[in-house]
């Protein structure tokens, strides 16, 4: 099984992870309106490493541990836009001597204010190419064009939804403003380039500087000592399985998001199992302003 996940855009990327229509309005308990001032959010650029083990084990699945790495690394400002450099390996040991090896990697370019977005990736399941995607999506007045060149040339109109970096503005401007639940439609080019996911993201009480210090490498970071922080849940559904029905995720990421952007505390949740995402290594880099 190959472990996939890009939109820890989370930006984190997840993670992506792995960024839009928002579907209501907005209350203390409810989504957040399409105006948030996401466009004021300033993204740090950094290079964040998670360690990944396995988390927990539901159901009947046969599986004995999960190793692990993401590499995150994140560049740009709202002026030149937003490069992502993100990378997930990951070995699935299933036991007596039965292990997959999954093998993630992508490259996108958003421009600041989400009007386009470039990607190209590769998924590869043990070392064999199994997945190549390249394309570009453009926001019009009639919503997003999705462009791609491969796994084949398409184009495909997919309505109104938000790219990664934005996802993550919108998420941490709902958590400034108490909102608890945002409602997106987000596009990131993952997978085969032609999935579109309807996602909620659930926002946690806030977390100030001086409680519940990390013990990672966000601990001796003075760029995240000050800033508050929020524990962040977001769930991903197949839109195309819209309107049948009760839905169940293809799966969710939690993670602690600071104001800038930066994620700690990761855990991806695949449904039968889930992987733990410790953050081992985190490096600031300079911010370059805009015009310079």
């Amino acid at each position: 099984m190959a472990i996939a996940c890009s939109r820890v855009a989370f930006s984190l990327a997840m993670v992506v992870a792995v960024g839009a229509a928002l579907l209501g309005t907005a209350s203390a308990a409810g989504p957040a309106k399409v105006d948030d001032p996401s466009a004021a959010i300033a993204l740090a650029p950094h290079r964040a490493i998670y360690d990944l083990k396995l988390g927990q084990l539901r159901g009947k699945r046969s599986l004995e541990a999960v190793r692990g790495r993401i590499v995150y690394d994140f560049n740009g400002n709202m002026c030149d836009g937003y490069d992502l450099r993100f990378r997930q390996v990951t070995e699935l040991d299933s036991g007596e001597g039965k292990y997959a090896l999954s093998d993630l990697r992508s490259t996108s370019w958003e421009e600041g204010a989400a009007h386009s977005l470039r990607f190209d990736s590769q998924n590869y399941l043990d070392q064999k190419l199994v997945d190549s995607v390249d394309g570009h999506a453009d926001k019009g007045p009639d919503g997003v064009t999705v462009k791609l060149a491969k796994p084949k040339p398409s184009t495909m109109d997919i309505g109104t939804a938000v790219f990664p970096s934005e996802h993550m503005r919108r998420i941490i401007a709902a958590a400034r403003e108490g909102k608890t639940l945002l409602e997106v439609t987000v596009y990131d080019g993952s997978e085969t380039g032609d999935k579109v996911y309807q996602s909620l993201t659930v926002i946690g009480k806030k977390i100030a500087p001086n409680e519940q210090t990390p013990t990672d490498a966000a601990a001796n970071q003075t760029a995240v000592a000050g800033l508050d922080r929020w524990p962040v849940t977001i769930s991903y559904f197949d839109r195309a399985q819209q309107g049948q029905g009760e839905q169940t995720p293809v799966y969710a990421i939690s993670f602690e998001a600071y104001e800038n952007g930066i994620a700690r505390a990761l855990v991806l949740d695949y449904g039968d199992f889930t992987v733990s995402g410790d953050l081992t290594s985190l490096e600031m880099k300079d911010a370059k302003p805009c015009g310079k």
